[in-house]
């Protein structure tokens, strides 16, 4: 990308294959390149950013959907996922996701990040110090671990839960990211995936899903009243992560470049397209438009738009995020009943089916240049699209199995679920001797 004098013309140019051998990123042996104090900078914002998605981003936006007796007790599966994913990043999972060549795993070359110094640099950010780069991947292990919480609020042991984090993550997170992005088979098959539509959103709803499932459905379900408590929590989550998701897509790009202000861009007018679908949809249905569905609208576009948002038009944006809006919509009102599963915050609904409709259209919307003010060309094709679906069935089968066997053997160790009585009595009280007054 250059920017030509008093002309200001930018000229991004990307080709399917560059794009391609880019989403692979290929983890070489990593050495000192040269570090950019303009990327790094960069790169130390969008990290910030993408850690406030979590904490508090997700906590609130969780917290503020659930039962005044579970409020603390959502928020601190979110806060355990950052802490012990993040020192078990450190441990094995950053060095077995992006470390050597390997068609299914990387090394232990890396672990308690040995060899990395002040200089060293990663084949696939080496403009940035390896430790930010490892950084940086780190916030997106650990929000994704914390999505799947959503699916079993209300019901889940917090001793259980924290058994599903440490396994989760290094059996079904660290495996696909090395797929993707740390040069295993589906990046080397060209798969495109510019911020986690399979790793993040697709791996955590098909985790939550099969979560749902094993777990039950929560006491009550369908019969009493499961209202949110505070929906402006949720609200305010919903802003933290909207501002949030800059660093996680823009970030994506991994340099303070013009890939980035365009992945931002995509993202910023897929959420708004998203939740103007939900909207609507909502108030055709049900004749009062909510808030919960607008805010449920603003993160389905931007789950959706994740994987594509470096590789698509701002105009295609907005469409990927109205389809968003309206397929997630149905996903969490009819096909939930449907299948007649309890996803308790539709982790599946929004974040599963938004990676999975997004991974897809990426593979049709994605282009080959954008120059000036131009469309540019759309040079999305069947091939990609197979491609594509050949990514989303390896996560979904990946997701599903391996979380099936890890929750089941939890169970052996320790109750996956409270008792009734605890569950009555709220989480908060039984887990964690507090509750709000």
């Amino acid at each position: 990308m250059t920017n030509q004098g008093s002309r200001r013309k930018l000229t991004i140019s990307l080709s399917l294959t560059a794009a391609a051998s880019l989403a692979a990123a290929p983890a070489l042996a990593q050495g000192a390149g040269k570090i950019d104090a303009a990327d790094t900078a960069w790169m130390i914002s969008a990290t910030g950013l993408v850690l406030m998605m979590s904490v508090p981003g997700l906590a609130l936006f969780y917290a503020g959907m659930v039962r005044k007796k579970n409020v603390l007790a959502t928020m601190a599966q979110t806060i355990a996922a950052v802490i012990l994913g993040s020192l078990l990043w450190l441990a094995i999972g950053y060095s077995l996701a992006f470390d050597g060549t390997g068609a299914v795993i990387g090394t232990l070359n890396r672990v308690f990040l040995a060899g990395v110094g002040p200089t060293t640099t990663h084949p696939a950010a080496s403009t940035i110090p390896e430790a930010l780069f490892m950084l940086y991947q780190m916030t997106f292990a650990v929000i994704t671990v914390a999505l799947v919480a959503g699916s079993v609020a209300d019901r889940m042991r917090f001793s259980a839960f924290l058994w599903f984090v440490a396994g989760w993550l290094i059996l079904v997170y660290v495996p696909l990211a090395h797929w993707v992005w740390g040069g295993g088979f589906l990046g080397a098959a060209g798969l495109l995936d510019f911020a986690g539509g399979t790793v993040v959103h697709l791996n955590a709803g098909v985790a939550g899903l099969v979560a749902a499932y094993v777990m039950g459905a929560r006491k009550g379900y369908g019969t009493d009243n499961l209202a949110p408590y505070n929906l402006s929590l949720a609200i305010i989550g919903t802003g933290l992560l909207w501002v949030g998701w800059f660093g996680f897509n823009g970030g994506s790009a991994l340099a303070a470049n013009s890939r980035a202000v365009f992945a931002m861009l995509a993202t910023h007018l897929a959420a708004c397209a998203g939740a103007l679908a939900w909207m609507f949809l909502e108030w055709w249905t049900r004749r009062k438009p909510s808030v919960l569905g607008i805010i449920s609208g603003v993160v389905a576009g931007l789950g959706t738009i994740t994987p594509a948002s470096g590789f698509v038009l701002p105009w295609h944006a907005v469409v990927i995020g109205l389809i968003a809006g309206s397929v997630c919509f149905w996903a969490c009102t009819q096909l939930k009943l449907q299948l007649g599963y309890d996803d308790s915050l539709d982790v599946f609904g929004v974040h599963g089916m938004g990676g999975m409709l997004g991974t897809l259209l990426t593979g049709v919307f994605v282009t080959a240049g954008i120059s000036g003010g131009t469309s540019g060309l759309i040079e999305g094709n069947p091939m990609q699209v197979a491609i594509q679906a050949y990514g989303v069935v390896a996560t979904i089968v990946w997701a599903g199995l391996v979380t099936w066997g890890l929750l089941k053997a939890i169970d052996l160790l320790v109750p996956l679920r409270v008792s009734p009585q605890n569950e009555v009595e709220g989480l908060d009280i039984s887990q964690h001797g507090e509750a709000l007054q």
